[in-house]
């Protein structure tokens, strides 16, 4: 958990730099604006090193980004030209250091040579606020950090779902990875395995708001969901605690975000989303043979949790249209 003294300091420093006029910050060649708050000590990161930081980013009054309550992100420091990206500061900062960086969107627009994204505005500023936290000096140490932090997120994942569980009276049972379950009606036909051919209606809904985010439960063109299991064609939850039952079945998954999209955006548009999903199993079926290749366009193993593109057939949960997110 983050100490109070950060949080008042970055909101100290996002009021500062939204009120701040563009003379109070320095420019990179781009015309980046930025600030830096450091107190000279240590070596600056050098070139090829790996930076971990926490980091906000806001548009007018919406925070698109914030990681001090969630997961730090990593990035490499690399000597760049002027490309307007606050990657262009990194060479100047400490291990400790804080920044504000300000792209303004019609620079963005001019440097970029297109449009805005729709959530931007020709007059808008972007406000990055951000504190590298550790400095690696090779990508090894950056993963081995990384898989440390992913055991924390996991945990958090699930006491929360565990805590939500516990406050609603939900007897749901855990599944062999780690998802939890409960059972409505166990269905009496063939059961659901590895190698079998599944249709599934459901209801996806957000954690732990209960909101719908998409469902094939009913409605003309809602057809049932149908994969193979144990093929990696749906986000490991699924596969691992429809296991649980048979054709005919019935009941609601709570599935943790790392057996959901982990660290890539969920339906919510988040990262580390926790869901639930009301399901009905129609039909439990041997599996047709394996194509010879995979469908144009798809890639050798598309369905490994990378988000799809909106109106491309997905697993349940993929992510709906979302506003465009920086990237940091």
């Amino acid at each position: 958990m983050k100490s109070i003294s950060s949080y008042l300091w970055v909101s100290m420093v996002l009021l500062a730099a939204i009120s701040c006029t563009n003379t109070d910050f320095k420019k990179t060649k781009s015309g980046l604006l930025y600030k830096i708050y450091s107190d000279g000590k240590g070596p600056t990161i050098k070139k090829g090193e790996f930076i971990k930081g926490e980091i906000i980013v806001k548009v007018r009054d919406s925070v698109l980004s914030n990681t001090y309550d969630g997961f730090p992100f990593y990035n490499r420091a690399d000597s760049v030209g002027p490309i307007y990206n606050p990657n262009e500061i990194f060479l100047m900062l400490r291990k400790g250091d804080r920044a504000v960086v300000v792209l303004l969107a019609d620079s963005i627009q001019r440097k970029g040579g297109g449009q805005l994204p729709p959530f931007l505005k020709k007059k808008d500023k972007i406000t990055i606020t951000f504190k590298i936290t550790d400095v690696f000096a090779s990508q090894d140490l950056l993963m081995a950090d990384r898989a440390s932090e992913l055991e924390k997120e996991k945990d958090k994942e699930v006491k929360n779902v565990e805590a939500y569980l516990a406050k609603n009276n939900i007897q749901a049972q855990k599944s062999a990875q780690g998802a939890y379950y409960v059972v409505e009606d166990p269905g009496n036909g063939p059961k659901v395995d590895s190698g079998k051919q599944v249709s599934v209606r459901y209801t996806g809904k957000l954690f732990p708001s209960g909101k719908v985010f998409q469902s094939n439960m009913t409605g003309p063109g809602n057809t049932p969901f149908k994969f193979v299991v144990g093929a990696h064609q749906i986000i490991p939850g699924w596969d691992d605690a429809l296991r649980n039952f048979h054709q005919g079945g019935k009941g609601t998954l709570y599935i943790p975000a790392f057996l959901a999209y982990n660290d890539q955006k969920g339906p919510g548009g988040q990262q580390f989303e926790n869901l639930i999903f009301d399901i009905v199993v129609d039909t439990v079926r041997d599996a047709p043979p394996t194509p010879a290749q995979p469908p144009m366009g798809m890639g050798g193993n598309p369905m490994q949790r990378m988000p799809m593109r909106p109106g491309m057939p997905g697993r349940p949960g993929q992510p709906m249209p979302q506003q465009p997110q920086p990237q940091h």
